[in-house]
């Protein structure tokens, strides 16, 4: 295949959450999500993904100024809409901000954000994260409402929410494969760049890494527990290797 013909490398976000949420069973220092950051950028990954929630389960304050200090590798923080938030975000000017719908109920995040019903609400967020630099990015499902509210927001990137995908089997995994990629080439042509995530394994990763309008995948959990056995810098070669091969 030409270099003319190839589709563009796939960027890896990998979300270190997990490593903190370790570390927090515990209390103290250890591990540290630096670290982990470290060896990511060390590894083959594009960029740090990092969700600050309202409860500070996982990731703390603190930790977003450290993580970007330690690495040159983007961050993309992922963050509910609120004014706390934003407020944190504008302070710390990461690269990127993902809003994503959060309950403090929920395990991890359930679903995608309903950016049609939200619209209100997101708005002035968006447009203040966007007039601050930050790249703004919309972690919705994949439907044609939820693309189209992104438009009308003015949002440059949206993530499709990989769930249903990656828990489902034969017919309607071939399903859910083909609603994420419509919906890719429909975000695409609309000048809104798509990525995806969540629930992606080595085993289910390639056919999402396969849809060529798509330009990053965000992958933490699989990632952190891989690591327990085979450590966080092999986990995320293996990866990173077989979204290369996808493509």
């Amino acid at each position: 295949m030409t270099d003319l013909l190839r589709p563009h490398r796939l960027r890896l976000g990998v979300n270190i959450d997990h490593v903190a949420t370790i570390r927090n069973a515990r209390g103290g220092e250890h591990p540290d999500p630096v670290r982990a950051a470290q060896i990511v950028e060390a590894s083959g990954g594009d960029g740090i993904t990092a969700h600050l929630r309202e409860d500070r389960r996982h990731i703390r304050d603190d930790d977003l100024a450290r993580i970007q200090a330690a690495t040159d590798l983007p961050l993309n923080l992922e963050m509910a809409a609120t004014e706390e938030m934003l407020a944190i975000a504008l302070r710390h000017r990461p690269h990127a901000a993902c809003i994503v719908p959060e309950k403090r109920e929920e395990r991890t995040t359930e679903g995608g954000l309903d950016a049609a019903g939200l619209h209100n609400q997101l708005a002035p967020i968006v447009a203040r994260l966007g007039d601050a630099g930050i790249r703004v990015s919309l972690f919705i499902a994949p439907d044609p409402r939820q693309v189209e509210a992104a438009m009308q927001l003015g949002a440059p990137v949206v993530e499709f929410h990989t769930g249903e995908y990656a828990h489902a089997d034969g017919a309607q995994r071939a399903a859910e494969l083909k609603r994420i990629s419509d919906m890719a080439a429909l975000a695409a042509r609309n000048g809104i760049e798509p990525h995806a995530g969540h629930g992606l394994t080595y085993e289910n990763v390639q056919p999402i890494a396969a849809i060529p309008q798509l330009a990053e995948l965000n992958i933490g959990h699989y990632l952190v527990g891989e690591a327990v056995f085979v450590g966080l810098e092999e986990s995320v070669r293996r990866m990173r290797s077989l979204m290369d091969h996808a493509r």
